[in-house]
């Protein structure tokens, strides 16, 4: 996290550098350009009900390079007693990085006491990903998903405050956009409250899924850069479904929907095309599969989604 004066900025300056060979170049010297990294959200396969060293062997059985995994099962897994350097080596035998994670740590609730209760919970939930490689969780309006509205200067400053709390772990924690919640649902509420905590930490983590169901839509993908938009949750949607019925069950594989792929997917890449497109799927009819078998699939999906 090193703190240069062009971190973190959200308005491109000028079009994005493109790497070009040198004239005359051999193509033996030609260097590869750079791709997605596929990374498996655990929760495509939660109800495989699998700890979390079934979860990196599933992952790196199905071919992915990275996993988010959710906090409960790394918890539990030091709980009872398992050595955080056994898992991160685990996961480097593997060839598995930890893109990021999914926390629900209540930063951004009104109460200072229980707020400060929360960045402490934050504190742990990075301190043990720090520990297995990990370098950034996600940090949801967790707790103020159905509160009344909070002024977004006050968001802000909150936000400001678990960053804070990243840069002593060495963690970032990436403001995430929730299209139900009361707050946060929409990109520019984020985007905004990421510019308005003034530090040259703050990025985001959105959601194809969030995006459509807050109303956000999808062009102001075009104001992000890379330190921006690290991760990016991959999913697709039904848009027969009305916006207040749509819930997560409803969320499909990429390309199995609606979603404006061709459109997004150029966007994403000139963000930055070596993005984590992490796939977070609450699909029943996947949960009904082996776990093996939905996570080869979601890479398979993934993949092709990549192409476009």
């Amino acid at each position: 996290m090193k703190n240069t004066p062009s971190r973190r900025s959200f308005l491109q300056a000028g079009a994005l550098g493109v790497a070009a060979a040198a004239t005359g170049c051999s193509a033996q010297h030609t260097t590869p350009m750079p791709s997605f990294k596929f990374c498996l959200n655990m929760s495509t396969i939660r109800e495989a009900k699998l700890d979390i060293e079934q979860q990196i062997d599933i992952a790196a059985q199905a071919g992915y390079s990275a996993i988010e995994p959710w906090m409960a099962p790394l918890h539990e897994y030091k709980e009872k007693g398992g050595n955080l350097s056994d898992l991160k080596k685990k996961l480097e035998d593997k060839g598995l990085t930890v893109e990021s994670a999914i926390g629900f740590a209540q930063w951004i609730i009104d109460d200072p006491k229980e707020r400060a209760n929360q960045l402490e919970a934050l504190k742990r939930d990075m301190d043990v990903l720090q520990q297995i490689g990990g370098t950034r969780i996600a940090a949801p309006p967790s707790g103020a998903q159905k509160s009344e509205s909070i002024p977004l200067d006050d968001v802000a400053e909150r936000y400001h405050a678990a960053l804070e709390v990243g840069r002593q772990s060495g963690v970032l924690p990436l403001l995430e956009v929730w299209g139900f919640s009361t707050n946060l649902y929409k990109a520019s509420q984020v985007m905004y409250v990421a510019a308005a905590a003034n530090h040259p930490d703050a990025c985001l983590l959105l959601d194809i899924y969030h995006l459509w169901k807050g109303g956000s839509g999808f062009e102001s993908l075009s104001l992000l850069n890379a330190d921006a938009l690290p991760v990016m949750h991959v999913n697709d949607y039904p848009s027969n479904i009305p916006l207040a019925e749509l819930s997560d069950k409803d969320r499909v594989m990429p390309g199995d929907g609606d979603a404006p792929l061709a459109k997004i997917v150029p966007m994403l890449r000139k963000i930055n095309p070596s993005m984590t497109l992490s796939l977070e799927l609450f699909n029943p009819d996947v949960w009904k599969m082996p776990p093996l078998e939905a996570a080869k699939l979601g890479l398979r999906k993934l993949k092709a989604m990549a192409q476009l």
